[in-house]
């Protein structure tokens, strides 16, 4: 396990909602990181597939651990604002999201972030998203 992957877990750990959910870091480098989420349906709206909300946590989540790889110890990140396309319906076995860091600046971070639905091995795109993340 390397330093930032351990400093990403262990502030992923502390999110007890990710938990709640059932996500898992799978990965967590400088500037990027990815986070899986096998399905539920728990977690389902009305028609059968996994809630845009779950889709744009996922989302939200990797881009401020992709923005937080960046930072120096001690410092944190919250979500300043973010813009998601929802492209198609989240349905499959897993989500698989992963964050990248665009740009960094002494206070703010531009990430960009995809959520994939993986069914029967196949990988498919059901959301990007832009964030702005703050350095706090």
């Amino acid at each position: 396990m390397t330093p930032v992957f351990e400093r990403i877990l262990a502030s992923f750990r502390q999110q007890s909602f990710m938990q709640t959910l059932g996500a898992q870091l799978t990965d967590a480098k400088e500037g990027e990181v990815s986070i899986e989420l096998p399905f539920s349906d728990a977690l389902c709206q009305q028609q059968g597939f996994l809630h845009a909300g779950v889709v744009a946590t996922l989302a939200d989540n990797v881009c401020g651990y992709a923005a937080l790889t960046q930072t120096p110890d001690g410092a944190d990140v919250v979500t300043a604002e973010f813009k998601i396309n929802f492209v198609r319906p989240a349905i499959g076995e897993r989500l698989v999201a992963q964050g990248t860091v665009e740009t960094v600046g002494k206070r703010l971070c531009v990430c960009r972030g995809e959520v994939s639905a993986i069914s029967q091995g196949t990988r498919k795109t059901v959301a990007l998203v832009q964030a702005t993340v703050a350095i706090v």
